[in-house]
């Protein structure tokens, strides 16, 4: 059973910036894509980045965009979410979850959507881990 455990939340001002962490283990062979999704309050879930296992290719969302960087480390198991120049508006919980192939190829946005569909399989959560970006 593929488990994902996330680290590196906590409370910082605007402008500064934090690490997060999400260490895998278990096989990832049926899951292609790993993904940080944010559920901020009052508000719905949304894709923040992905990575895609076969080829590196990456996706960020157009509200992180130059201020957040996935990486992925398979040496560690380990998927990292960089998170620079951080605003009130980042505050949320951020889960990190592997998603299987979908029925059809498509982009590597459309790999980490949670609520797009057409995933062959169960994605796989997280427990999250909490951002607070405050002064």
């Amino acid at each position: 059973q593929l488990q994902l455990v996330e680290s590196g939340g906590g409370l910082v001002q605007p402008g500064g910036s934090l690490r997060l962490s999400c260490v895998v283990s278990g096989s990832t062979l049926d899951y292609p894509a790993i993904g940080w999704i944010r559920q901020a309050p009052g508000k719905e879930r949304e894709e923040i980045s992905c990575i895609s296992s076969s080829d590196g290719n990456t996706y960020e969302a157009d509200s992180v965009k130059g201020r957040f960087t996935i990486s992925r480390d398979n040496a560690k198991d380990a998927v990292f979410l960089e998170m620079n120049s951080l605003k009130p508006e980042d505050t949320g919980v951020y889960y990190c979850a592997a998603f299987p192939p979908l029925v059809r190829t498509s982009t590597v946005e459309a790999m980490c959507n949670p609520d797009g569909g057409g995933h062959m399989g169960k994605i796989i959560w997280g427990n999250g881990t909490q951002v607070t970006v405050s002064s």
